[in-house]
């Protein structure tokens, strides 16, 4: 793979940026989004749903629905592809930023 082109897309869709995207395949591994009007995937594996329990193939968000996830990874072989994360707590965090110092009352 081309390093400029995996430069690019790791500054165009930064580590723990919030991203949308429209479902578009499902497969047994996970559910594949198309972020905006780019040539780039977003891949949500299945363990990236849920903080707890098991995701099943039924409970996959349907084809052309808008999902929200976060982006925690790149495929390095295919540099128009990001692996997000879609668990409640690591969207929390991303969409509601707390400070990490301790608050003194």
């Amino acid at each position: 793979m081309d390093s400029t082109n995996l430069e690019q897309l790791k500054s165009k869709y930064k580590l723990g940026q919030f991203v949308q995207g429209k479902v578009e395949f499902q497969a047994p591994f996970g559910v594949f989004l198309k972020i905006d009007e780019s040539t780039v995937k977003g891949l949500i594996k299945i363990p990236d749903f849920l903080d707890e329990g098991e995701m099943s193939q039924e409970m996959y968000p349907e084809i052309g629905t808008i999902v929200g996830a976060v982006v925690v990874g790149y495929n390095e072989s295919n540099c128009h592809e990001v692996y997000l994360n879609a668990k409640p707590s690591v969207l929390h965090k991303a969409l509601v930023p707390l400070k990490t110092s301790a608050l003194t009352v």
